[in-house]
């Protein structure tokens, strides 16, 4: 039943969103309608993105562990999640301080992925397969690798989306929302446009697996919450990290950024050895895992100082 746990997380997600619009977002429906078409059509195709990439994670994730997988992709979403909208919407500010925390931060990020690429080879070739007879043979770390690179680099479509509906935003505080909830507005279009993916993929496999009946078999309520309850802790973090931000002022996008990113690795990765990903491994391995580590969160520490410049 796991594979419709994305699908589940999706929707529980999107609903959670729209519950927030609808609460703290005064005549909703006349935010959509008060602005041109081509505003609400940025979030929504930047979070059909988000969603693509959300699909690919857990394609990577099965591919190639809690540890790996999450490290490579949040590494790569870091720098993709800062870059693209600083190129789109000010590109100026790559020749100033932002800009050149921003590539000097490139190379260690790619110095952290080598790390890895070498941690989790060592760690396929010196583990015993604990893979099903029927994914035995189906996905290469290369291609798990590749996967979730892909995934690092589109996740933070959704990013792109909320830059470009200020005017949403802004139609929203003309409603009566405050400047605290205004963004609200915009997470039922990301997050629905996103849930698509999410659902159709989802949808594509209960029918090849001939999975739909595990719907009415023993333990579906279990499976059904731990989906739900997957969307409604992603959001609250999302949303407790943006309240966090706010609270902490001036410096709040820079500390707050360089707090939760790397926060997410570590934890990442303090599953994946609690869960056993990198038991039985040698030393060097290990070694080299920890240095990935260390380097990835570097590379996203120097990233974040560009918050400390406003220009």
């Amino acid at each position: 039943m796991g594979e419709y746990l994305v699908g589940l997380c999706a929707c529980g997600t999107d609903s959670d969103s729209l519950a927030l619009a609808w609460g703290f977002v005064p005549r909703l429906e006349e935010v959509y309608g008060g602005v041109p078409t081509r505003v609400l059509f940025y979030p929504l195709i930047f979070g059909f993105l988000w969603g693509i990439a959300q699909t690919t994670f857990g394609i990577g994730l099965k591919a190639l562990g809690m540890a790996l997988a999450f490290s490579v992709v949040a590494g790569l979403g870091a720098l993709a999640g800062s870059f693209l909208p600083l190129l789109i919407l000010n590109p100026s500010d790559l020749f100033k301080p932002r800009g050149l925390l921003l590539i000097a931060s490139l190379p260690i990020l790619l110095l952290g992925l080598f790390l890895y690429g070498k941690a989790g080879r060592r760690r396929d070739a010196e583990k015993p397969s604990t893979a099903s007879p029927d994914d035995v043979g189906k996905m290469s770390f290369a291609a798990g690798l590749a996967i979730c690179i892909f995934t690092g680099v589109v996740g933070p479509s959704w990013n792109l989306g909320f830059a470009l509906s200020g005017d949403l935003v802004g139609m929203s505080v003309e409603m009566g929302a405050s400047q605290s909830t205004s963004a609200y507005a915009v997470w039922p279009l990301l997050l629905g446009a996103g849930a698509i993916p999410n659902v159709l993929y989802c949808g594509y496999l209960l029918t090849r697996n001939k999975g739909w009946g595990m719907f009415a078999g023993a333990g579906w309520a279990r499976e059904v919450f731990l989906g739900a309850a997957m969307g409604v802790l992603w959001l609250s973090g999302i949303v407790i990290y943006g309240y966090g931000a706010t609270l902490v002022g001036k410096y709040g996008t820079s500390v707050g950024f360089a707090l939760f990113v790397p926060a997410q690795i570590l934890a990442s990765n303090t599953l994946g050895i609690v869960a056993g990903e990198w038991k039985g491994t040698a030393p060097l391995t290990q070694r080299l895992l920890y240095a990935g580590v260390g380097v990835i969160v570097l590379s996203v520490l120097i990233l974040s100082l560009g918050g400390l410049f406003s220009a």
